[in-house]
């Protein structure tokens, strides 16, 4: 037997060593009842020096305990504090430290068991010796710490007074507080500045005295909101007058401070002085809602009327609008220079200001040369008609401008009615439509708006934007009429009528888009694809057609083709390109559209008539031209209009429609003219030109315009 315990002779603390599992076991016992930030693993490591201690006390062989006392304060020091900590201790070595760490040499039962025992008593000394000072050291700790949380509490409270008066007097913003009645405590210095200066006029007053007329609506109401404990701050900009009657405009906030019970206890208003930005506001307002040139109201803020003149009383209330456009504007501009120009519109608005007699009315600029009066709820018609005479009777007086006096002339369009129908922008496209019914009326007039028009001019403009797309996608198509031959009854050619197939309002004739077509300058390239068909579809008549007379197509020439650079180049083009001889072409020229006709206007079709290509003069008597002007005129045929034949559609004919057309077939061929007749529908009428000698005729007697296949079916019959 040995004399003590050895690392050699003791209990193994190798991986599987009795010491070891000991420890295991501790651990397993006590750790979920630890609150140390080691791991299960790093506990259970820290435990076997504890154990090991343990096992040396228990098998010495002069037994003493107190090492047992170091294994109860370690645990403390490990935080294996809990209530159940030491008890699960005290069993784990009542149980298996006997059992896993044996004295060396062997002892009683009893003896074994009473050292065991002393050692639990000294580990629970131990513990609650070390648990005892860890607990008057927090308690020590916290004792400290009060006291030096009371004294860093009264050195912030006195640092938060102070730090609370220097923002209170210096802050650049004005600060006042008030009871919940309203009674004003204390004041800034900024806000009396605000006010004057004089700070007993702030504090002698309540806060419900500053009343201002210009308060925004419901501010009262907030503020009785507020001191009813119903919401705990607003804000918003409010007027004050200061001592010396101006007006001081502030940013106001207005908070509620509450009692520790939550009882409204004070009002606490701080107050930003925006006098300066708000004049800088309603200065940049102007500019933006104002004409800089004539000062009169822009077009924004019109339209600000505008939609409140329609919103209001919907159902009850009317308006009138009066939109006038002045006459001839650009010629002045355009003669004179765009200075005189806006003089003239300065003078204009300052006569036009003189119209307005009542705050229910607004004249405003909108752009250019428009402007636009708005009556607001006018008892009736009468006054919105009224206003627009006023307007043209202002007008009226020459203007005086640099020694000059500058008639001025405008167009008006009228609209009015009930509010509530009608948008801002409906009423000012219709406005704007009526006007320019007005001013193709022929000016310095007024006129009341048209739904029927309106709808009209709508369409027309749909139509104008539509036309591109209808080109490109091959909308349009092309009917012919027969040109009969009066003296044999034979079909000599046909004129080309273009019609549009429109995918919404189905086939629109050529009066109805081509006027739109001119206006765009699409009538060019329309004008060539219908050339181009045309000169195909002659083509193949000539084909079809052999051994016969020749047919010929007559297609139309627009004013704004004859004045186009490609014209020429273009139809030898096509004529090239469909193998058809230019006898069988003939181009259609209005009367109206050589009227004092210059020689660059005739040149091209006198190179196109030196080519061979036929040359009508259409619509021909309509255009009071001098008849000697057709000796220069590069044209082989006469269309004769139809009005001059319409008496000999009955029995008997007009004697005076009989000696004009006479007249004018002998003086056609006498210059070597044919003559075609349009618009024949009776076969009486058809024999009457026949016997006067007209060469040719079409009508609906003889065929309304269709395909081309159908060209040599004569229905022969009566239009009436």
């Amino acid at each position: 037997m040995g004399t003590g315990n050895t690392e050699r002779d003791g209990p193994d603390t190798g991986p599987g060593g009795t010491l070891r599992r000991f420890a295991t076991i501790w651990s397993r016992a006590i750790y979920p009842a630890t609150a140390t930030s080691m791991t299960r693993a790093e506990f259970e490591e820290y435990l076997i020096p504890l154990a090991q201690r343990l096992s040396d006390a228990l098998g010495a062989r002069h037994f003493d305990p107190s090492p047992a006392l170091a294994v109860g304060s370690a645990l403390v020091a490990a935080h294996c504090t809990d209530p159940g900590a030491l008890p699960r201790t005290l069993g784990v070595v009542d149980s298996y430290l006997v059992l896993y760490c044996p004295p060396a040499e062997p002892l009683s039962v009893e003896e074994t068991r009473a050292r065991c025992a002393r050692l639990q008593h000294s580990i629970a000394a131990g513990f609650a010796e070390a648990l005892r000072e860890r607990t008057l050291a927090e308690q020590e700790a916290i004792s400290r710490a009060a006291l030096a949380a009371q004294s860093e509490a009264e050195k912030a409270l006195h640092a938060s007074e102070e730090r609370f008066r220097a923002v209170f007097e210096g802050a650049a913003i004005g600060i006042g507080i008030a009871d919940i009645k309203g009674n004003v405590l204390d004041v800034n210095n900024a806000l009396t500045q605000m006010f004057g200066g004089l700070e007993h006029h702030v504090r002698s007053r309540r806060v419900t005295d500053w009343v201002h007329p210009e308060d925004s609506p419901g501010v009262w109401r907030l503020h009785n909101e507020l001191v009813n404990g119903e919401r705990d701050h607003f804000r918003i900009d409010k007027p004050y007058y200061r001592t010396d009657g101006t007006v001081l405009w502030t940013n106001l906030t207005v908070s509620l401070l509450r009692d520790a019970a939550g009882r409204p206890q004070y009002q606490l208003a701080l107050m930003e002085d925006i006098t300066e930005r708000r004049l800088l506001h309603e200065r940049l307002r102007y500019e933006a809602t104002h004409d800089a040139l004539t000062g009169l109201p822009n077009r924004t803020l019109f339209f600000e009327r505008l939609e409140a003149a329609l919103a209001a009383r919907r159902g009850t209330a009317r308006f009138g609008l009066c939109y006038l456009d002045l006459d001839g504007f650009k010629t002045v501009n355009d003669s004179l220079g765009h200075a005189v120009g806006d003089q003239l519109l300065v003078a204009v608005a300052d006569r036009l200001q003189t119209c307005v007699t009542s705050p229910e009315q607004l004249v405003a600029r909108i752009g250019g040369d428009e402007f636009v009066a708005l009556i607001v709820d006018p008892p009736s018609q009468d006054e919105v008609t009224a206003f627009a005479q006023r307007i043209l009777d202002v007008l009226a007086t020459p203007i005086r401008l640099d020694g000059r006096e500058l008639t001025v002339r405008g167009s008006i369009g009228i609209v009015d009615g009930p509010t509530g129908e009608l948008g801002p922008a409906e009423v000012l496209r219709s406005a704007d439509i009526t006007m320019y019914r007005a001013k193709a009326a022929g000016g310095n007039r007024f006129e009341h708006s048209d739904r029927e028009a309106d709808v009209r001019a709508i369409t027309r403009h749909g139509l104008t934007n539509s036309l591109p797309a209808a080109l490109e996608r091959g909308e349009f198509f092309i009917e012919y009429q027969p040109l009969v031959q009066l003296s044999d009854g034979s079909v000599r050619g046909a004129e080309a009528l273009v019609r549009w197939l429109h995918p919404l309002r189905g086939v629109l004739g050529p009066d109805q888009f081509i006027p739109l077509a001119e206006n765009t300058g699409l009538i060019v390239p329309l004008g060539r694809w219908v050339l181009s068909e045309a000169v195909r579809q002659a083509r193949d008549w000539q084909y079809q057609n052999r051994g016969r007379l020749p047919l010929r197509v007559n297609v139309n020439l627009s004013p704004c083709q004859l004045h186009h650079p490609g014209l020429v180049p273009d139809i030898v083009e096509v004529l090239e390109e469909a193998g058809l001889e230019p006898s069988a072409l003939c181009l259609e020229v209005t009367e109206s559209a050589l009227i004092g006709a210059d020689e660059d206007l005739l040149k091209p079709l006198r190179q196109l008539a030196d080519l061979g290509v036929d040359i009508a003069l259409d619509d021909f008597g309509t255009g009071y031209s001098n008849l000697a002007n057709l000796r220069r005129m590069p044209v082989s045929t006469l269309k004769l209009d139809r009005s001059f034949t319409l008496g000999m559609q009955r029995d008997p004919a007009d004697p005076v429609d009989i000696k004009i057309v006479e007249g004018i077939v002998s003086l056609a061929h006498t210059l070597d003219l044919t003559v075609t007749v349009e618009g024949v529908e009776t076969g009486l009428q058809a024999e009457h030109l026949r016997v006067l000698g007209c060469d040719t005729a079409q009508g609906w007697y003889y065929a309304r315009p269709g395909p081309p296949e159908r060209l040599h079916a004569l229905s022969l019959v009566d239009a009436s």
